[in-house]
């Protein structure tokens, strides 16, 4: 994220966040792929990391959250969930997806890596006011209704959308915008 002009800057605030995957590819269509993003973003929550509302489709992941550190918090999200979901992809011999991977690394990146899973940078914005809140929200939870994929938000399983209509959804998030 050192390369990315957009930082965070106070962390008394909650950020809007997007974390894509590498040349937009659609990795997040399998469950198994979408539980390990659910599961990494349910233990950013035991350490400390509030959300307030999210989405994942198949190729990326819009998140509102804050923490005491929202780079560090972001930066392990995104190693580890790329370490996971490539050693998945590996065990299931998903050489497709891994060569679209390795041939989109950016060439600067380390030579420790060979692969490539999340682009550079989440274009964290500062939630600043309530009015900010609500757009960024309600962006979110449009985005697989925009896309076409549901006709209502609350039929996106993989968004808190539900959880904002009263139902349950896939993680815990807090609707109390003051906290």
């Amino acid at each position: 994220m050192a390369r990315s002009r957009y930082k965070f800057k106070n962390n008394e605030y909650p950020y809007f966040m997007t974390c894509t995957v590498v040349h937009w590819l659609p990795v997040f269509s399998s469950p198994i792929v979408a539980n390990i993003i659910i599961d990494s973003l349910r233990f950013l929550q035991k350490e400390n990391v509030v959300i307030y509302a999210w989405v994942m489709l198949e190729n990326h992941i819009h998140l509102i959250a804050k923490s005491e550190d929202m780079s560090r918090d972001i930066a392990r999200f995104k190693a580890y969930t790329a370490r996971k979901i490539l050693a998945y992809l590996v065990e299931r011999n998903a050489k497709t997806i891994l060569d679209q991977l390795r041939y989109y690394k950016i060439s600067y990146k380390g030579k420790d890596r060979e692969i490539q899973f999340w682009q550079e940078g989440v274009h964290p914005q500062m939630i600043i006011d309530e009015i900010m809140m609500c757009q960024k929200v309600d962006y979110i939870h449009q985005n697989p209704v925009k896309r076409g994929y549901v006709d209502e938000t609350v039929h996106w399983r993989y968004s808190s959308a539900r959880d904002y209509l009263g139902y349950v959804g896939l993680i815990d998030v807090c609707i109390d915008w003051n906290q």
